[in-house]
């Protein structure tokens, strides 16, 4: 995913439990800038600001790509392919909930020498939910994109097709291949579900997921995201929320309604401290409408 990457961002790798995840930073000017005697100067004792990408077919940290740039100059931008994602290891396995949960913690506990605050959409973000509570010390801070661990209040989200045919073993891989690896279902898929308006997909949007869907082995982790091998009940653990947290919505958010995110943080008005609704935007504005959600993410980080 190198290619999509913006200006002065390149890759670096940490190896957790589950094989090496790949993290984009600054790593080259303008972002890094040189140190005395023309040594880069040390990024990670700036302060940790993370970006955690959603799931779904071709998902990786270009998710965030528009984003992160506008923070380069103050954060040390951390934006990983997670586990089974993109650019990082693909394991051959039935991925699970803790697979996620200990790799992000690992992740953290690896490139953050402070307390990160964290930026992360939908599953994800309810990931980073759990994490909290159980790891406190290491976040200082939440921003949250329509979280959601899929079940909420015991109403699932939505599962596309029946697990009968998710799980026969000639049509999942027929499915991978007909809904994550073509230009046309992937195209559809952002303009129909993800995005409020169509004409907001690029072309560059598309390859992107594509290149990551083409990863060996990527269908591991987007078969285990459609079975709802991941979900969960989130509304069971965010009461025992206590850091503090800003929840985002995209007001025509498809799957995860608005309605349900404002359900969701009146459970926990002491930690979740302002819920705003972006108009006009579906459950990506992060990458639908960038120039809206970095305006906003730079009021509430200031």
């Amino acid at each position: 995913m190198l290619q999509f990457q913006p200006p002065g961002f390149g890759h670096k790798i940490i190896h957790t439990s589950l094989g090496a995840m790949v993290y984009y930073t600054q790593t080259n000017a303008p972002w890094a800038m040189p140190g005395l005697g023309g040594a880069i100067a040390d990024t990670e004792d700036i302060r940790p600001l993370l970006f955690l990408h959603n799931f779904g077919g071709g998902a990786s940290a270009y998710e965030w790509s528009k984003v992160y740039p506008a923070f380069a100059s103050n954060y040390h931008i951390l934006a990983p392919d997670l586990i089974g994602w993109g650019e990082s290891a693909h394991p051959v396995r039935d991925y699970k909930i803790r697979d996620y949960l200990s790799t992000i913690a690992e992740f953290i506990i690896q490139t953050c020498r402070q307390p990160v605050t964290v930026v992360a959409s939908s599953l994800t973000a309810a990931f980073a939910i759990r994490l909290a509570i159980v790891q406190p010390n290491l976040f200082k801070a939440l921003f949250l994109v329509s979280p959601s661990g899929f079940d909420d209040f015991g109403e699932g989200a939505g599962r596309r097709l029946p697990l009968s045919v998710i799980n026969t073993p000639v049509l999942d891989n027929l499915i991978y291949i007909l809904g994550a690896e073509n230009e046309i279902a992937v195209r559809n898929f952002l303009q129909s579900f993800l995005f409020a308006k169509s004409q907001r997909v690029s072309q560059e949007m598309v390859e992107a997921y594509l290149t990551s869907a083409h990863q060996p082995n990527a269908k591991f982790a987007a078969l285990a995201f459609l079975r709802g091998d991941l979900y969960f009940d989130l509304s069971l653990y965010i009461q025992q929320l206590t850091i503090p947290t800003v929840m985002f919505w995209g007001e025509k958010a498809q799957f995860t309604k608005i309605k349900l995110g404002r359900r969701l943080a009146n459970l926990n008005p002491r930690a979740i401290q302002d819920f705003y609704a972006i108009a006009d935007a579906g459950i990506l504005p992060h990458l639908e409408i960038p120039e809206v959600f970095i305006g906003l993410l730079q009021r509430y980080l200031s």
